[in-house]
């Protein structure tokens, strides 16, 4: 069911939604009619106020668990209310100077970033995320080191002087002379490039037959520069800090909820895809329970912004996991700020 527009409610059925979605986000559990009376404010009876809640369930808009005379909203009343009628709050000056914190301490950047996440999971309740900018490395000298039985160790060092290690598998009836021309090769030729590239220099110099390589050290040169780039494109993007955050007292009682989620959170790919759909959003992309697939059984929300560096391009995303029930009014503007700090520390 498509919810209503929130143009289309009165103004009596938009205040009852409000205190409704309120309250559930404040208890996390449904919202009676009873309740809803004490606030204040509505000079409405009990009986006038079911009428209304019941108006909204066939909206679309609320929910009544099987167990309760309360009303819930559903997760198109929850993206009604965030996109439609939250007022945010702004991060409060100590919430500012701990986010603010991690960035000035030295260090590497993923460190920054750990740190930062872990502060925001802190201060939001919730799992801190950050999809961390892909470290590619700059080539400026590569070696093959024979191993027998048909293998070598690569060995690439970069200019920030960092040393790694990989096992390659050699094609049969390979010669050490082909593994020094390779390694050579890299070096002198790719030197300073990237691994992509790298490769991209190399596939316009054998179409342009600028290579004095033989075939055979040509299929190591190949082979020495793929492991690498398949081997970052498996590597974790992703920091999670404060998972545990998200097992409160309402997610114990519906614990297969919770290992869902959890099991989604260790499925750092499939996370790092959902965020990586928010680097093109201006500010925070919310995602709200079964809006992404990911998260239909856990029923969970993501709000996610990306951060940039010094040519304004987007490097990551920031963001937290928590509960369809999470306070997006104080989230939401946390997690913004916290992605314009990251966008300052880069610069």
């Amino acid at each position: 069911m498509t919810p209503t527009p929130i143009s289309e409610l009165s103004t009596r059925a938009r205040e009852v939604f409000r205190m409704v979605v309120e309250g559930y986000i404040d208890s996390g559990g449904p919202i009676g009619s009873r309740t809803i009376s004490r606030f204040g404010g509505l000079n409405l009876s009990p009986a006038s106020i079911r009428n209304v809640m019941q108006d909204l369930e066939e909206m679309g808009l609320l929910a009544a668990p099987h167990h309760s005379a309360g009303r819930m909203p559903t997760e198109g009343g929850l993206r009604l209310f965030v996109d439609g009628m939250m007022q945010s709050s702004v991060p409060s000056d100590e919430e500012r100077a701990a986010i603010e914190a991690q960035t000035r301490v030295g260090g590497p950047v993923e460190e920054a970033l750990a740190a930062t996440s872990q502060v925001l999971s802190g201060l939001s309740a919730c799992a801190g995320i950050v999809l961390v900018p892909r470290a590619e490395p700059v080539l400026r000298q590569f070696s093959f080191l024979p191993l027998g039985h048909g293998q070598a160790v690569a060995v690439l060092v970069g200019t920030d002087g960092s040393i790694e290690n990989r096992v390659v598998d050699l094609p049969p009836g390979v010669q050490p002379s082909a593994l020094v021309e390779a390694a050579n090769y890299i070096t002198e030729r790719l030197g300073g490039l990237t691994l992509a590239e790298a490769q991209i220099r190399l596939v316009d110099e054998l179409a342009a037959g600028r290579s004095a390589l033989d075939r055979a050290a040509q299929g190591l040169v190949e082979r020495g520069l793929a492991i690498w780039s398949e081997d970052g494109a498996r590597r974790p993007v992703m920091i999670v800090r404060g998972a545990a955050n998200l097992i409160d007292a309402a997610a114990a009682e519906d614990l297969d909820r919770v290992r869902q989620l959890l099991g989604e959170i260790e499925g750092k790919e499939e996370i790092a895809r959902l965020l990586d759909s928010a680097r093109g959003a201006r500010a925070c992309k919310i995602f709200i329970g079964s809006e992404n697939k990911l998260f239909a059984l856990s029923g969970s929300s993501v709000i996610a912004a990306p951060y940039h560096d010094t040519a304004g391009r987007v490097v990551g995303v920031v963001g937290v996991i928590g509960p369809t029930r999470l306070n997006y009014a104080r989230v939401v503007p946390m997690v913004d700020f916290t992605a314009q700090t990251l966008t300052r520390m880069m610069a």
